[in-house]
This record gives C-alpha cells, sequence and structure tokens, in this order.
C-alpha cells in the first residue's frame, strides 16, 4: 500500500512541474561550432522553447498558423495567392494575344 501512495504523489509532482513549465514555458539554447586553425567550419545554433499555445502566442510565436502543412487557413490563402498570380499570367498572355 505505502508503494501506491508514493506513485501517486510523484505522479502530482510531476504533472505540476509539466503545467508549470508549459504555464512559463522554458528556453533551452545552444550552439555547436567545429573549427580547425581558427576556421570556422560548421556552426549550428540550436534554440529549443517548450511552452503551451497559449503562452507561445503571448509572446508572439505562431509560425503554425501561417504553416500551409499545419492550418487549413494558411492553406487557403496559399492557393488563393496562387490563383491570383495564374489569373495575372493569362491576363497578361491575352493582352499580347491581342496586340498580335
Amino acid at each position: 500500500m505505502p508503494e501506491q501512495i508514493q506513485r501517486s504523489i510523484q505522479t502530482t509532482n510531476l504533472a505540476d512541474i509539466l503545467e508549470r513549465v508549459l504555464d512559463k514555458g522554458i528556453v533551452i539554447a545552444g550552439d555547436i561550432k567545429i573549427q580547425i586553425a581558427d576556421i570556422d567550419l560548421l556552426t549550428i545554433k540550436i534554440r529549443l522553447l517548450i511552452a503551451s499555445v497559449d503562452k507561445a502566442k503571448e509572446i508572439g510565436i505562431n509560425w503554425w498558423e501561417q504553416d500551409s502543412y499545419l492550418s487549413a487557413k494558411a492553406k487557403d490563402a496559399e492557393i488563393e495567392k496562387e490563383n491570383k498570380e495564374l489569373r495575372d499570367r493569362i491576363d497578361n498572355l491575352e493582352k499580347k494575344l491581342d496586340e498580335y
């Protein structure tokens, strides 16, 4: 029986920690640099933000809303833009045909 109580307490603590991290957000940053004789060959910058969607929006991060693979609204906007470009091209071609 004491083992069950201990596991329950640990789960609650883990849930509390996860809730705090998502509410406040956490940033992990690091750089990897490969050099030979003071010449940079490769630099990799790693940035990781862990936060809830609400917190991300609050700090101005909402890239998923403009990604056409993740957002139907963004996909529709991309299709509309492509359609407009095609219509413009057709209009230009028709004008050139009319000139002949």
